[in-house]
């Protein structure tokens, strides 16, 4: 395949409480996720501003404009983790008001529609119900019931969902081919490394402090490299395209506020990395993310884009949803064909 131009990818994890609930509660995060209702326009408003694309991979539960048009979509086989807590469909339904109107935790129509309308974006799915595809006891059966509610749902809104995210990065390649079944065309896998796998309950305590110490530490110093992947890495679909992880975008902190100009230092030299080899760097983080300290994040949101604005210029850098880069891989497989 013939060289192509570097690019930054971004893709965002659309959840709000679903994706932290059995972690966190209203009480404790609620005002966060509140704040998306104000986040994403923003988010929307930036990517305007400095002509980027996203994909906003989206919990399938946010799409419901109530409680009783949630339920109809809700799938027989359910998730039959052993952790009970992990489930959404072991009571935490009790806890949703009954529409969109009174409950901005749990539905997300409205913001939905802004994404849909801004057409250089596009919609996939973060699963259903928040599934988790590497906890003990959930089986392949259950995940595909999952998605195509997920699909359902979507498709009853206009969209039709050809990418996906995992919930907590929590990859499960053995789920890939019911993924192509069902129409999706790519997913988001994780950095190779160690540090970076997807997470399971039952992983070794040493071994979780010493994977999230690396993790940190790789956000402000370039420990485990740029993760940033040539177009031939890209290109083999099996059986979907991974277009994987280069790196979260952390929220901003209060406690390490004098570290923040190391971690987007990070994120631009990968990004420069990238553009100058002509390889893909995947940027992703939550919108709940920067519902504290709004503001703060955005100015590093900011900075990040102006860096793109600059390789774009200097180097022909170029913007992708997770979807219009699985285009271009498919045309240039075309055409190195024809």
């Amino acid at each position: 395949m013939d060289s192509k131009n570097g690019s930054l990818v971004i893709s965002l994890d659309f959840e709000l409480l679903w994706g932290v609930r059995d972690k966190k509660t209203i009480a404790s995060y609620g005002q966060d996720i509140e704040n998306v209702k104000y986040v994403i326009p923003r988010l929307l408003k930036v990517f305007a501003d400095y002509d980027v694309k996203a994909t906003f991979s989206t919990v399938g539960f946010l799409f419901a404009h109530n409680k009783e048009e949630l339920l109809t979509y809700v799938p027989q086989e359910k998730p039959t983790y052993i952790n009970k807590n992990l489930s959404p469909y072991n009571g935490h339904f009790d806890l949703l008001e009954e529409s969109s109107l009174t409950d901005p935790y749990h539905y997300a129509p409205e913001l939905i529609t802004q994404i849909k309308s801004d057409q250089r974006h596009s919609l996939g799915t973060h699963t259903f119900s928040h599934y988790y595809c590497l906890e003990s006891g959930q089986t392949l059966d259950q995940f595909k019931a999952d998605i195509v509610s997920a699909k359902r749902i979507a498709e009853n809104n206009g969209i039709q969902l050809q990418s996906i995210v995992f919930p907590r990065n929590q990859c499960n390649i053995d789920y890939l081919n019911v993924c192509q079944e069902l129409g999706i065309a790519s997913y988001r896998g994780n950095e190779k490394s160690w540090a970076f796998e997807g997470n399971r309950n039952k992983t070794g305590r040493l071994w979780m402090y010493g994977r999230r110490l690396g993790r940190g530490l790789d956000a402000y110093f370039n420990i485990f490299g740029h993760h940033c992947y040539t177009w031939d890495e890209l290109r083999f679909k099996d059986p979907i395209y991974n277009l994987p992880s280069s790196r979260l975008l952390r929220s901003y902190s209060k406690k390490l506020g004098f570290l923040e100009f190391l971690k987007i230092r990070r994120i631009k030299k990968s990004m420069k990395h990238a553009a100058k080899h002509n390889k893909v760097f995947h940027l992703w983080w939550h919108p709940h993310n920067f519902g504290s300290n709004m503001d703060q994040n955005f100015k590093n949101l900011e900075k990040i884009l102006t860096m793109y604005q600059a390789l774009n210029k200097k180097y022909g850098f170029m913007s992708h949803s997770m979807e219009s880069l699985v285009e271009k891989l498919e045309k240039d497989g075309r055409d190195q064909y024809t």
